[in-house]
């Protein structure tokens, strides 16, 4: 959201309340990513290793 239409100004309701550094703080301590990108790398990840080590 624009304040006044200066442009370069925004305003994020979520980094003003710290919502953002709470999740990558949690992230960060539990190994575990929050975004859906982050989770599909690491599930996908965890199943080719799991079928590379059956394969062997």
């Amino acid at each position: 959201m624009k304040i006044f239409g200066i442009p370069g100004t925004s305003f994020s309701p979520r980094r003003a309340l710290g919502v953002d550094v709470i999740k990558r703080s949690i992230a960060r301590a539990t190994g575990i990513p929050l975004t859906k990108q982050g989770l599909e790398r690491k599930i996908g990840r965890t199943l080719v290793k799991t079928v590379g080590k059956l394969i062997k």
